[in-house]
């Protein structure tokens, strides 16, 4: 996750000390969250996306776990849940966020969010929006999660399409304005696609205008009903990129404290630091020494994110589903993710790989393989090199650096 806006403007976010490392020791600039901060990014306990039903009662066409309006065999009971929250809140993962299908037709959410917060986990929920009642919104806030996350891929119809049924969009924005009204912390979540990109300057005035306060825009991962969609073209993505940065300038120079984050795409980054020093940027030193620290897809799945799906089977990410690492119904989690049993144990040896980001680098193919930029972005996003190339090892196919630009070293700043 590239913090836009903390890289870009130098503001502080609430999760600066997870992402990059500050908070830690004693000359934390965010005292309250020393004690809770890595002391690197390889040591940080994963944010576990649970996929806690497969049940939706929408049709995304870029849905990755292929979910319809149907019950689903074989998922956990309440009391495996009951283990898998116990499990977590004593393992002390990072963050749990609830995911589908539509977590919200879990019927036992209620139940799953007091679990879950009464033994301190941070709780987030993504959730397309439409199935939030006052009720459901209200139980939001009095048992603390920590933020609602709402799926949104345009303006009106264009939205609508996206989710394959009339008025997800209006649903959304309700149950939105819901959280919003009961004072629960909610932002959105967007995929930028070929499909909707050029929408982007109109969904960045919405979100302005309606004064949403978090904004994430995913790239895409082809996997699921996701394999059908177009991937933005290296130009386009870049396009993108430069419109992000350029809002989070204009929102910081007027006063608007706005978070706005990319996700899966560690080359974000890079591109963001390769901008400041074209421009002489002040703040390019700080930038690199940030990105340094992260680490980017060296560090995300497989260890700084982690999956539970509606089955139990415990994968490195929630789009990287063909990994199966063990089940939550025989397993702790937190005996498979320390690899303490098979055969997670080779399997995370493996994808983890060398704490020397030269010698991860050498098994490397393909363009990530000589890319100057690879301690900082770490390869891209892996699962999606995976889904490309057959193997783990191959290059990630939606970097949009050019060639140039991945052989150019930074320079002084490296020094």
């Amino acid at each position: 996750m590239i913090n836009i806006t903390r890289l870009w403007t130098g503001q502080e976010q609430p999760a600066d000390h997870l992402r990059y490392g500050l908070g830690h020791g004693s000359h934390s600039p965010l005292a309250s969250t020393a004690a809770c901060t890595p002391a690197s990014s390889r040591t940080r306990k994963p944010i576990v996306v649970w996929n806690i039903t497969r049940t939706c009662n929408l049709r995304c066409v870029h849905c990755y776990a292929d979910s319809h309006a149907e019950k689903y065999p074989g998922e956990l009971t309440w009391e495996q849940c009951c283990d898998v929250i116990d499990d977590l809140a004593a393992y002390g993962a990072s963050a749990l966020l609830l995911s589908g299908g539509e977590p919200l037709l879990h019927p036992h959410l209620p139940d799953i969010l007091r679990r879950a917060t009464a033994r301190g986990l941070k709780v987030t929920i993504s959730t397309n929006g439409t199935r939030i009642t006052p009720e459901l919104a209200r139980l939001f806030k009095d048992v603390g999660v920590a933020y609602v996350g709402i799926s949104l891929d345009g303006i009106g119809e264009v939205h609508d399409k996206f989710r394959g049924v009339p008025g997800a969009f209006d649903g959304a924005i309700r149950g939105f304005r819901l959280c919003e009204e009961v004072g629960q912390k909610t932002g959105l979540r967007l995929t930028l696609t070929r499909n909707n990109v050029q929408c982007m300057e109109q969904i960045l005035d919405f979100i302005e205008a309606q004064d949403i306060k978090r904004v994430c825009f995913y790239h895409l991962v082809p996997t699921g009903r996701g394999v059908d969609v177009a991937s933005l073209h290296p130009e386009e993505a870049r396009a993108a990129l430069d419109m992000l940065i350029a809002r989070a300038e204009a929102w910081h120079a007027a006063g608007q404290d706005r978070e706005l984050l990319t996700v899966t795409q560690p080359a974000d980054g890079v591109y963001l630091l390769l901008r400041q020093l074209r421009e002489g940027s002040p703040l390019a030193p700080q930038t690199l020494k940030l990105l340094q620290w992260n680490g980017g897809g060296a560090n995300s799945s497989g260890r700084g994110i982690a999956n539970i799906d509606t089955q139990g089977n415990i994968h490195p990410d929630q789009f990287w589903q063909g990994v199966t690492l063990g089940n939550v119904k025989t397993q702790k989690f937190s005996d498979v993710w320390e690899a303490s049993t098979q055969p997670s144990a080779d399997l995370l040896k493996e994808l983890r790989g060398s704490a020397d980001p030269a010698e991860r680098q050498s098994k490397l193919t393909g363009r990530c393989a000589g890319c100057v930029h690879f301690p900082l972005c770490g390869g891209g996003f892996r699962t999606r090199a995976a889904f490309a190339n057959g193997h783990w090892y191959g290059s990630d196919p939606g970097c949009y650096l050019t060639d140039d630009e991945i052989h150019t070293p930074l320079g002084n700043l490296l020094k």
